[in-house]
C-alpha cells in the first residue's frame, strides 16, 4: 500500500468507531503517510457535528480540493465507466493518480471506475 484514500463510507465507519478503519488509519500514519479525503467525500459524510470520531480522523488526513484539472479527469472517467456518482469517481481518480488503496463501502463503483481506466485499485471494505 503506497497511500490511502477514504470514501464516504470510510468516514462514516470512522464515526461509528469501526476497528478496521481505525487500524488502517493508524497503520498508514505509522508509515509516515497521510491519508487523503477528497472534499466531496467530506461533504457527503459531514452532518454538522458534533462528530467527534470523524473530526479526530480528519486531523490526520489531507483534504483534497477538486481542481479544474481533476474535475475534467473525473468527467472523462464518468463517460468511460458509465458511472454518475462524481464523488466515487473523484475518489477513484485521485487514488489512481497517487497509487493509493481505497477504503470504501462501495467496492463495485471503485472497481468499475478503475476498470474503465484500465487499472486496478487495492480496496479495503469499510
Amino acid at each position: 500500500m503506497s497511500g490511502l484514500t477514504y470514501d464516504t463510507g470510510a468516514l462514516i465507519a470512522a464515526e461509528n468507531d469501526r476497528r478496521l478503519v481505525w487500524a488502517l488509519h493508524r497503520a498508514t500514519l505509522n508509515r509516515g503517510l497521510i491519508p487523503t479525503v477528497p472534499a466531496g467525500v467530506l461533504a457527503e459524510a459531514w452532518r454538522g457535528g458534533p462528530q467527534a470520531q470523524l473530526s479526530r480522523l480528519l486531523k490526520g488526513c489531507s483534504l483534497e480540493p477538486l481542481s479544474e484539472t481533476q474535475a475534467r479527469a473525473v468527467g472523462v472517467l464518468a463517460v468511460a465507466s458509465g458511472l454518475e456518482d462524481t464523488v466515487d469517481l473523484a475518489v477513484a481518480e485521485g487514488a489512481l493518480r497517487r497509487g493509493d488503496a481505497v477504503v470504501t463501502s462501495d467496492r463495485p463503483h471503485i472497481e468499475q471506475a478503475a476498470r474503465a481506466a484500465g487499472r486496478v485499485i487495492a480496496i479495503h471494505d469499510a
